[in-house]
């Protein structure tokens, strides 16, 4: 088998493999932390609209039952496979030790082409997917919690949650058996950008160090940097309109259509406009075509964030591949051997497993919001902008200084939902992102992140299984 043909698992599990050789621990833990715990594949009949019996397969992997309970988007893609949702499901487990999210990995997956179903076969099979998982005890809010992922969105979460509950309706904490519904299902304000938010958060924070700057040719700072966007969905969207606000440059896109660059850089918004318009990025005013869509992931860049789907960059194209940084927003879109070879020439790789772990983040807050039945910030809003209005009075007492009522709201504004999911995101985000650098330190800077990211997670939850005394 050639290093091509290597599945996506394996991949995974080739990257885990070389982060547990620099661990100590026991060889029968690597091998309970690294087996997917158990994989549910089945099938069923949809009825289509126009009288037509289609047999659809579905898939839910549970990784790891390290903590409960497993998390883990559901898909719809005609590329879904077993060993697909295997590898995405150790990614999950590996990627929410590394954020310190209390979850163990899980995924899911339809193998269908959602553009190809209408909206009322969708929800028929969406529901029958959920009854499928509660028959077989495959979700719950403290037994497997999914999230939407490529193919799915708000729309699908509001069909599982409401299945779940009719099923279940003596199940007061049934809303947080999944997360990313509407906000009016429960869902939570900053959801539906977290993943692409987290990603310019972790390349901000990756550019502001200047170290690693100076040791790429760089200046430290997102202001003018050059990004290429692969991928134009939420992740993508997101991403790239946050790294603009901080004074990057859009030099490139590349979407399933075909890619676009202009050096000088690319209206973001105009382009999703015309997409929208013309399903297409082609031909948009000023950028010149690329012969191919692959070819964008090899424009002279600074910054490269893959996020559309695996394998995207591999040891095939990686020679080419021109950034400084790459950061992975879509989950494996860095094959193994590609990520070896980019970091022997110097390119810094943050991987997928931390860097596109905003999703999951503001995923564990709306299931505790769920849970805990309370909106984030309805409780101390007010008494935060009563506690800081009455500061500002004792300033104008003892200063002289009169505040006008405009000064006196802007200075004193409470923190609402929205501003402590960001709060809370970017915390988690930053702060994963130097322990890291840490555990990079430590090894004198001869690994590179992604085997510091497995190497930490692999540490964090061994620890679970050390506490039960099961190994030394």
């Amino acid at each position: 088998m050639s290093k091509q043909d290597v599945s996506f698992f394996d991949q995974v599990n080739r990257n885990f493999d070389r982060a547990a050789a620099l661990t100590k621990h026991h060889p029968g833990l690597l091998q309970i932390i690294k087996n997917c715990n158990s994989v549910y594949h089945f099938t069923f009949p949809l009825e289509k609209d126009n009288g037509d019996v289609e047999v659809i397969h579905a898939w839910r992997a549970e990784h790891s039952h390290h903590k409960l309970p497993t998390k883990g988007g559901i898909r719809y893609s005609t590329g879904v496979n077993e060993d697909e949702v295997m590898a995405l499901a150790a990614l999950m487990t590996y990627k929410c030790a590394v954020v310190d999210v209390p979850f163990g990995g899980a995924k899911g997956g339809i193998k269908i082409d959602n553009r190809a179903y209408s909206k009322d076969e969708l929800e028929r099979i969406t529901r029958r997917y959920t009854f499928e998982l509660v028959k077989k005890n495959f979700i719950g809010a403290g037994i497997d919690v999914p999230a939407p992922d490529f193919g799915t969105g708000p729309r699908e979460m509001a069909w599982i949650a409401d299945t779940f509950t009719a099923l279940a309706p003596d199940k007061l904490d049934g809303p947080a058996c999944v997360t990313g519904k509407p906000l009016a299902q429960g869902g939570i304000r900053g959801r539906a950008e977290a993943t692409g938010r987290g990603v310019a958060f972790v390349t901000r924070e990756v550019c502001n160090v200047a170290e690693d700057m100076k040791a790429l040719g760089l200046q430290p700072g997102l202001a003018g940097k050059r990004v290429v966007i692969q991928g134009l969905g939420n992740v993508g969207y997101n991403t790239a309109k946050f790294l603009i606000q901080e004074g990057a440059i859009l030099v490139g896109i590349s979407e399933y259509e075909g890619a676009i660059a202009n050096p000088d850089g690319l209206d973001l918004e105009k382009v999703v406009d015309q997409r929208l318009q013309t399903k297409s990025v082609l031909n948009f005013p000023g950028a010149t075509n690329l012969p191919s869509r692959m070819d964008g992931l090899e424009l002279d860049c600074d910054i490269l964030v893959p996020a559309a789907l695996e394998n995207q960059i591999t040891a095939e194209n990686a020679p080419r591949i021109k950034a400084k940084v790459i950061v992975e927003g879509a989950n494996g879109p860095v094959t193994s051997d590609a990520s070896e070879a980019l970091d022997a020439r110097g390119v810094l790789v943050i991987p997928d497993h931390y860097a596109n772990a905003g999703g999951v983040v503001v995923s564990y807050f709306e299931w505790l919001k769920n849970l805990s039945h309370v909106r984030f910030g309805r409780m101390e809003k007010r008494f935060e902008e009563q506690a800081y209005r009455r500061i500002l009075k004792t300033v104008e007492r003892n200063t002289q200084r009169s505040f006008s009522e405009q000064e006196l709201a802007a200075a004193s504004q409470g923190a609402d939902e929205a501003d402590l999911v960001n709060s809370g995101l970017e915390d988690t985000m930053v702060t994963a992102f130097h322990r890291l650098r840490e555990i990079r330190a430590v090894h004198k800077n001869q690994i590179d992140l992604r085997t510091a990211a497995f190497v930490d997670a692999i540490d964090k939850i061994a620890i679970c299984y050390q506490d039960l005394g099961i190994f030394p």
